[in-house]
């Protein structure tokens, strides 16, 4: 288990565009290919916008300051989960700086198409990049065909809060689970002095405190205090304020027996494919 406190002096730029700072909350990394995370906080500090695009990865975005522009596919709203599939394109985006700035929690992480996530241009925490991997060469990617027709928006104030049994004080908002890899999306509220004890085979958990003060082996987690919980691990959150923990979880990737022909093999430069006008249809 991961137990990352928050720590607001960890921002730092770290985005191609130049205009967003990250935190970086948990990462997962080489040795684990196709289940390979990455978990940020990020922070707007400029205007921002992005051309059309798609990744050959999975991402989750919740703003929890300010709103994201999707573009052609509206606007993911402050409080919202928006879940970003593999191989979708979306955009472009424009944000202008507000204040305060906007906040966002983002999650990326490999498919079920097993491609992994690539380094694309999150380079990870003090990091120093060589030159010759700044601007890497093109070269044909494969880019997953996606599996939904848009980015999925959720709005959890739709969702109702029910009992966890056998659990007094807890509750679990559960949004859903996402394609054969069957990944997992819930909220769980606990009671201030209640406690809540869970273990799971099913797939590794990334939590992310929303609100409230709780106790996890004998560390303090306050907001945005972020848990890595792998499977078969206890857990034990006991709450000295109501705590909301928002949770991801992650079941190993397992591929199909006959390799799947889905994917469109585009000439890129790496794990991200910007659309130009001419390319639209």
């Amino acid at each position: 288990m991961k137990i990352a406190p928050f720590d607001e002096s960890a921002f730092h730029m770290d985005h191609p565009r130049g205009t967003v700072s990250f935190n970086y909350l948990l990462m997962g990394g080489e040795p684990e290919k196709l289940e390979n995370f990455r978990y940020i906080l990020g922070r707007q500090e400029g205007d921002f916008s992005m051309p059309r695009h798609r990744h050959t990865f999975e991402q989750i975005r919740v703003p929890l300051v300010g709103d994201m522009n999707l573009g052609e596919q509206g606007i993911l709203h402050e409080g919202e989960v928006g879940y970003f599939p593999e191989g979708q394109t979306y955009g472009p985006q424009d944000d202008p700086l507000t204040d305060p700035k906007q906040l966002q929690l983002v999650l990326q992480f490999g498919g079920a198409s097993g491609m992994g996530m690539g380094a694309a241009r999150g380079r990870g925490p003090r990091s120093s990049r060589p030159p010759e991997e700044r601007n890497p060469e093109r070269r044909p990617v494969k880019f997953p065909r996606p599996r939904y027709q848009s980015v999925l928006i959720m709005n959890p104030k739709h969702f109702n809060w029910l009992p966890l049994p056998g659990a007094d004080g807890v509750e679990r908002k559960y949004l859903g689970a996402f394609t054969e890899r069957q990944f997992w999306i819930e909220f769980i509220k606990i009671d201030a002095g209640a406690e809540w004890v869970s273990t799971t085979e099913a797939g590794r958990q990334l939590m992310v405190a929303l609100s409230g003060k709780a106790t996890v082996d004998g560390t303090e987690v306050g907001k945005l205090g972020a848990l890595q919980v792998e499977p078969g691990e206890k857990l034990q959150v006991s709450a000295t304020e109501e705590t909301v923990l928002y949770n991801v979880g992650l079941p190993p990737v397992q591929l199909p027996r006959v390799p799947s022909d889905q994917f469109d093999v585009v000439t890129s430069d790496g794990a991200i494919q910007f659309e130009n006008a001419r390319q639209r249809v």
